[in-house]
């Protein structure tokens, strides 16, 4: 096998957190068409701005005779694409750094083969046109996971809930709704769908943390204790929230459930201005708290002091997933309809290993996961950290490539292996394969996802763009009518492309 490229997995930036005190009503700058709130220092994202993102560097082209295999962390993360939505909705212009396209492409459930009885996952691979690059072709593979219900056993969960000053921001676009009041959305959304045998504690922080609410069971009336607990939340104050991640993990493993889904759900806009103040305190702090078995969901909220880059660092370092909650319509999605998805992993360290065959493919490129690289020694280390996926859930990784010209039909490509740990058995390891053929598909949700590909690229403005166009999408996606209108998620992102061919 050829000599691998190495790369460690992207960590968060560091944690340059701004005061946050009395929340602003006004926080998009209409002169500039930016979301950030102007400070007199770059306005960006970079240091002096109120809204940080990870510095995404692009995964670039590799030679398959120099480097026929790349692997990274699997995982089915949805922020990005809610927070574009947010931008495009009130007509600013897309910070590129929100834009990873695998969140963008993982936001939307697909067809994918579900596994067989007893199988936790099943891959897929899908070989279509490029259609920003004639020459060459994509490469989508599918993961779909099984569905379990943990009906039976107690679901340990703690609310942890940001109540700081800048939760109290007007939420534009939603006329008279708050960041606070989009959490309130939610949570009565969760709390809806949980069994009699599940428990919700409630901890909360500001300039202070603890705990609102203990342990409930979700009976009809512990129902109404935990949203009449969460209704009454009101925001002020600064942001303590390494004091709150202290409360809420303290909850979860005081009242842990050995046979059960012991998860913290944390919903903040995540600007900390009191506590971790340093990358590497908070990353060796959610580390630690990692290996404890309890699970963490990470909800944004609100586009004001939103603190992207922190919430990735809690989800990536802390067997997680990320989502962003902009609008009531995303909190039943996320925390309705997803709901299983969200709270209960079927997988852990889930990471993906593709090999292409240096015979058949000139050179390829992964679209996105940027920042979950991994070396091979990583990806074959059983006790490696990677990404935890959910219950009935659809997983993607989308590749760029361009075959040899004497690539005859059907010839082998390249092969697919993920790997992951079972929830139910810890120490047991997990696998599935799928190989690449030459052989073209007319799979619809490949092409739409090559659609949803696209758009990142020229959202970002990407290197890779070549000749895309929103035109081009926009034509494209006239082709699927049917497609579209059977689930309404794919038919809003079609206003979002024209909204974006707009601006």
């Amino acid at each position: 096998m050829k000599k691998k490229f190495l790369i460690g997995i992207s960590l968060a930036a560091v944690l340059a957190f701004a005061g946050c005190g009395a929340a602003p009503d006004n926080w998009y700058d209409s002169s500039s068409g930016s979301l950030f709130a102007p400070t007199g220092e770059a306005d960006d994202g970079s240091a002096g701005g109120n809204f940080h993102y990870d510095s995404i560097v692009e995964t670039s082209f590799r030679e398959t005779v120099q480097d026929d295999s790349i692997y990274f962390s699997l995982d089915r993360n949805t922020a990005s694409y809610s927070q574009v939505r947010s931008q495009l909705n009130v007509g600013a212009a897309i910070a590129p750094d929100s834009v990873r396209i695998e969140e963008l492409i993982n936001y939307f459930s697909y067809d994918y083969p579900a596994p067989e009885e007893g199988e936790v996952m099943k891959a897929t691979a899908y070989l279509t046109d490029c259609p920003w690059e004639p020459a060459h072709k994509l490469v989508t593979v599918g993961v779909k996971s099984e569905e379990k219900v943990l009906s039976a056993e107690r679901n340990n969960y703690v609310l942890l809930i940001d109540v700081s000053g800048s939760m109290g921001a007007h939420v534009r676009g939603l006329e008279g709704m708050t960041c606070l009041d989009l959490v309130k959305e939610g949570v009565k959304e969760l709390v809806a769908g949980l069994g009699e045998n599940d428990t919700v504690a409630v901890a909360t922080y500001a300039g202070n943390a603890g705990q609102l609410l203990e342990p409930t069971m979700a009976t009809e009336e512990g129902k109404k204790s935990i949203l009449r607990a969460v209704n009454g939340l009101n925001a002020y104050g600064s942001t303590n929230g390494a004091g709150g991640l202290e409360v809420a993990y303290g909850l979860a493993q005081r009242y842990f459930s050995e046979n059960g889904n012991n998860r913290v759900i944390m919903l903040s806009d995540g600007d900390f201005n009191v506590g971790l103040n340093t990358q590497g305190e908070l990353l060796e702090f959610i580390q630690e708290k990692a290996k404890s078995g309890v699970y963490l969901s990470v909800l944004g909220v609100g586009m004001g002091n939103m603190r992207d880059d922190f919430m990735q660092t809690l989800a990536l370092n802390g067997n997680g997933n990320y989502a962003y909650i902009d609008t009531p319509m995303e909190a039943k999605k996320v925390m309705g309809e997803e709901l299983n998805g969200m709270l209960v992993a079927v997988a852990k360290d889930a990471k993906a290993g593709v090999t292409f065959s240096e015979e058949t493919v000139e050179k390829y490129r992964l679209i996105g996961y940027d920042m979950k690289l991994m070396s091979e020694d990583d990806f074959n280390n059983q006790e490696k950290d990677a990404g935890e996926i959910g219950s009935n859930l659809c997983v993607t990784a989308l590749f760029e490539v361009e075959l040899k010209e004497d690539a005859v039909e059907e010839a082998v490509l390249g092969n697919v292996e993920i790997r992951f740990k079972n929830v139910d058995a810890e120490k047991t390891a997990g696998a599935v394969t799928a190989e690449i053929r030459n052989i073209l598909s007319e799979n619809e949700d490949a092409l739409f996802i090559s659609c949803v590909a696209e758009f990142g690229l020229l959202l970002r403005d990407s290197a890779y763009k070549k000749n895309a166009s929103y035109d081009a999408i926009l034509s494209r996606l006239a082709d699927l009518p049917a497609y579209l209108e059977r689930d309404a998620y794919k038919s809003e992102f079609k206003t979002l492309v024209e909204k974006a061919k707009e601006i």
